[in-house]
């Protein structure tokens, strides 16, 4: 073998890379100290895209094609090596593929608890995790910030770092978009969507890469926040507390029995005292207790206090005009049993007075007894 045929084995004429791995986003060109032959072919793929770096400073881009390697279509690593006047002799560089290609279900998640502030909760700690789809868009930036010099710098490499960067951009998005932890716990789809250009940016900006799809399946709070979550979704579930309570008092009556009774006896006692509240501000305002036309609300509502009124006897008065009542009359005052008024009465949170057998009630007690 002559001298001619040696020179022309150490020189690379054909530079091209087929990608048969799947996980690798950036491979270089083992030169193995051979030097690139001058008018070389470079042979770049679809979803591939060639930077040359040469003396630590990244030089040309190539798309995908065929090119020649000659000075015309290497201006920067001509500037880079001084060719000022064209060159018939090789040269070295280092050649990097980059995977352009779209990388998808990649999984992301938190590790530990992210704090945000939210204006319903206060400072909260949320988990969560998804996937995401990305590419490289940028090849010397992602070079530079994240595969370096590596020969073969595969996704398995990357997506511990990758995950960590993800977590770090995904609190800054989040806390920037301000969305409520009740949204957060209930729209995964459109929060990925929202977060996506906020994301982006930010990633784009420092590595090279664009998410293309950016995906929560999971986000989770604290045991106490959930709890606080389904008090707020009950409340709404029962809407108006009146219409609550009278509901409760009617299924009462529905089925009966001593069960029924206890269960609802707070609901029933509850409406009762309201009732009657309103019933002494008209017996304040109107004279007593027959103080309001006869009939009048009864027929329009059965729990005003007219219709209250005009269902009780009248009050005994005492002597010096003091209103006393009995405690059939105090029940139907406050729309509980009269074994309930007589409990409270055993209990002495209603005070009243024992003549013989009967019980009487004061007017100015049973007051009491409902300011509490």
């Amino acid at each position: 073998m002559n001298l001619m045929n040696i020179i022309t084995k150490q020189l690379i004429e054909i530079i091209e890379w087929t990608d048969d791995s799947r996980d690798t986003l950036s491979y270089r060109w083992p030169d193995d100290d051979k030097e690139i032959k001058n008018g070389a072919q470079l042979i770049v793929r679809e979803s591939q895209q060639v930077q040359f770096v040469s003396a630590g400073q990244y030089a040309d881009l190539f798309s995908p094609g065929k090119h020649t390697l000659t000075t015309q279509n290497i201006p920067i690593l001509s500037t880079i090596q001084g060719w000022k006047y064209g060159f018939n002799s090789p040269f070295k560089c280092d050649v990097y593929f980059i995977n352009t290609r779209l990388f998808t279900g990649n999984k992301w998640g938190t590790s530990n608890p992210v704090m945000v502030r939210d204006k319903d909760f206060g400072a909260v700690r949320l988990r969560a995790f998804g996937t995401y789809d990305f590419r490289i868009v940028e090849p010397a930036k992602f070079l530079k910030e994240v595969a370096g010099t590596d020969q073969n710098f595969r996704i398995d490499e990357f997506a511990d770092t990758m995950r960590s960067r993800i977590i770090s951009v995904f609190t800054e998005s989040l806390a920037k978009a301000q969305v409520p932890v009740l949204d957060v716990a209930q729209r995964y789809g459109e929060l990925g969507d929202a977060l996506l250009p906020l994301i982006n940016p930010a990633m784009t900006d420092k590595y090279g890469l664009e998410i293309t799809s950016f995906v929560l399946e999971n986000v989770s709070v604290p045991p106490e926040v959930e709890q606080a979550i389904d008090k707020r979704s009950s409340m709404t579930a029962i809407g108006n507390l009146n219409d609550y309570v009278k509901y409760q008092m009617g299924q009462a009556m529905t089925t009966g029995g001593e069960g029924a009774a206890a269960a609802t006896l707070p609901a029933t006692m509850a409406m009762g005292f309201g009732m009657a509240q309103e019933m002494m501000k008209s017996m304040q305002s109107g004279g007593g207790a027959g103080g309001a036309p006869a009939g009048q609300g009864q027929a329009s509502d059965p729990f005003s206090p007219a219709a209250a009124q005009a269902a009780q006897a009248p009050a005994a008065p005492a002597a010096g005009g003091l209103q006393v009542l009995t405690p059939a009359q105090a029940a139907q005052v406050l729309g509980v049993s009269e074994a309930d008024v007589l409990a409270e009465i055993q209990a002495g949170n209603l005070k009243a007075r024992q003549i013989g057998s009967q019980w009487r009630i004061a007017q100015a007690a049973l007051d009491d007894f409902l300011r509490g």
